[in-house]
């Protein structure tokens, strides 16, 4: 039995309709087949387990606080009050904050009725309201002997023979056969501006700037750009470091992916070879990351600045070469027949009426890339030893001065931030030829 052409049109919609209602349906299985997979592969239910939110908690708190250090050496009965525990924030022989009262019993006022008491024979009590008083003494091999109130010991005192450590809102002591410290955090980031050696520490912002007035504008400004606590001098020169390293990265790749291009583009290289080797040429080196070469280079080079640049150009030539080559070859013929009608040379013609139609598309490629690698340097710096992404890495790694950490990624931000604004005002200046930028 023949089938019309209403009947065939029919099951070929039937057949389309399936089609379609397969794919509605399946691949949206696929995907939640693919995330179940993925949520085990990864071990995600085991991550959510070892998940721990106080010590998330802590370092979420150490990046906006700081905590200022009482310690006691037991063995020489010397008291060492700083800032982070740094050498660079000690306060000078026999000088303390005002919470800190020395003596031959050292008092340590934590406030809401926390006070932690550093008593003669290496003994030391803390009072801790509702609780009550807590006595351990360190007595030489037999570790520290602890004294706590009648009932059970509550979870955040963490007690063994050689060491007792004691957590509350309040701060935190920790009592071992060597020493005892304590530890009390400050919201705010402290001696960002000046160090406790400095005569203008202490100061409120009007009396620093009357000082500023009174001709002492100089030494002020030393005293903040040397700070030896958090190196301002130092973190300026990273910074300029980072942005070198991707202007210098971005721009040597466009100076040298210009030139290879037009090799590369069909309509200005005739010879098949030539272009092909020239387009394998832009895969090989876009197709390995900048970090790959990163690591390559500081091999070859040794760490620093110039090796995260030649990482970036290297990475970046392939990647312009095709971008530009592609944009040679849409070029439009008729203004470039029209130059050579006129008996201009190749030179000539390539210079004025090609590149002025493939300009606009090379500066914004190339703004957007610089923009792009100013974040990359940040974690090329980190590998090849240069740059801020060197002093947020040792930042990391030290894990005590998170604050540091929380400055330096505020820094990146606003650097990427700055970089964004340039680029694209630059951009409007260049193409669009807006002289306000706007």
């Amino acid at each position: 039995m023949t089938m019309t052409a209403t009947q065939t049109l029919k099951i070929e919609a039937d057949a389309i309709f399936r089609r379609k209602r397969l794919m509605a349906f399946g691949l949206p299985l696929l995907i939640l087949v693919y995330l179940a997979y993925t949520l085990f592969s990864f071990d995600v239910p085991g991550l959510i387990k070892r998940f721990e939110i106080d010590n998330a908690r802590a370092l979420v708190a150490d990046s906006y606080s700081y905590k200022t250090h009482v310690t006691r050496d037991n063995r020489a009965g010397d008291v060492v009050i700083a800032v982070e525990g740094e050498r660079k924030g000690t306060y000078p022989e026999g000088t303390s904050p005002d919470w800190v009262t020395l003596g031959e019993e050292t008092r340590i006022d934590l406030e809401n009725g926390h006070v932690v008491t550093f008593l003669p024979e290496k003994a030391v009590t803390y009072d801790v309201p509702g609780y009550g008083l807590i006595q351990a003494q360190s007595v030489g091999r037999k570790g520290v002997i602890t004294t706590l109130p009648e009932g059970d010991v509550p979870e955040w005192i963490n007690k063994s023979k050689n060491r007792l450590t004691i957590t509350t809102e309040a701060g935190r002591l920790t009592v071992t056969r060597n020493r005892t410290e304590v530890f009390r955090y400050f919201t705010g980031w402290e001696l960002f501006f000046f160090t406790l050696d400095s005569p203008y520490h202490g100061l409120s912002f009007g009396e620093v700037l009357g000082r500023a007035f009174s001709g002492e504008a100089g030494a002020i400004l030393h005293d903040f750009w040397t700070n030896k606590m958090w190196r301002h001098d130092e973190v300026a020169w990273a910074m300029f470091e980072t942005v070198l390293m991707a202007f210098l990265g971005t721009m040597g790749a466009a100076i040298v992916a210009l030139p290879l291009a037009f090799l590369a583009a069909k309509n200005f290289s005739p010879l098949m070879l030539v272009r092909q080797v020239m387009r394998r040429f832009f895969d090989f080196f876009r197709g390995v990351d900048a970090l790959i070469w990163t690591i390559v280079l500081a091999r070859a080079f040794g760490p620093g600045p110039l090796t995260g640049a030649l990482a970036i150009l290297i990475t970046d030539t392939g990647s312009f070469g095709k971008m530009f080559s592609e944009a040679l070859e849409n070029v439009d013929e008729k203004q470039i027949e029209g130059l050579q009608s006129t008996g201009a040379k190749p030179v000539q013609r390539y210079r004025f009426g090609v590149i002025p139609q493939v300009t606009p598309v090379l500066l914004s490629q190339i703004l957007y890339y610089l923009e792009s690698n100013t974040r990359s340097a940040t974690i090329i710096g980190a590998i090849t030893g240069g740059g801020i992404g060197l002093m947020l890495t040792q930042a990391m790694i030290t894990q005590k001065d998170w604050e540091e950490v929380s400055y330096y990624i505020v820094l990146v931000i606003l650097m990427v931030m700055l970089m964004d604004w340039f680029s694209g005002w630059l951009r409007r200046r260049l193409i669009s030829g807006d002289e306000s930028g706007r």
